[in-house]
């Protein structure tokens, strides 16, 4: 599994629909939060976790952090819709890792039948100039405890 220390993979994930991103040039020379989710739309999901990054924007863009990414074994179109759905544009960059590459890259897959098999473990990681300098991983692999919006919030107080 990843941890503090290591340099994010130069990964390529999916933006809207036919835009690419690659994550060592996406994050270098940037503060930035990538969170991951285990399900665009799901409960959880959309009530709790991708709410509370966009609650916290201004708080954490104030904190220093130049970018907020949310990442999830969905579609481009799965997740551009999700983020046109929680009105996120021009605050959370939504990017799709359709086929949980870059999830399995760094170790934080997880098999959930209930959700139709390899999605993200919940997480959310602080990124420094591409180097992982904070990473918080659900124990239970679902839960909202340590990957949610105020515990960066609270950590950077």
């Amino acid at each position: 599994m990843v941890k503090i220390g290591d340099h994010i993979p130069s990964t390529t994930l999916q933006g809207s629909p036919g835009k690419h991103h690659n994550l060592s040039e996406l994050f270098a020379g940037k503060k930035s939060i990538l969170f991951a989710v285990p399900g665009a739309f799901t409960p959880g999901c959309s009530r709790t976790h991708l709410p509370g990054y966009l609650n916290q924007y201004d708080t954490l863009t104030a904190q220093g952090y130049d970018l907020i990414v949310c990442v999830s074994v969905n579609d481009a179109y799965v997740m551009t819709a999700w983020g046109r759905d929680q009105g996120v544009e021009g605050k959370i960059l939504m990017l799709a890792d359709p086929d949980a590459s870059f999830t399995q890259t760094l170790g934080l897959e997880v098999q959930s039948g209930s959700l139709g098999g390899i999605r993200s473990k919940r997480y959310s990681m602080v990124i420094d100039d591409g180097v992982i300098t904070q990473l918080n991983v659900e124990p239970d692999s679902f839960g909202i405890s340590c990957s949610a919006a105020h515990q960066l919030v609270d950590h950077a107080q």
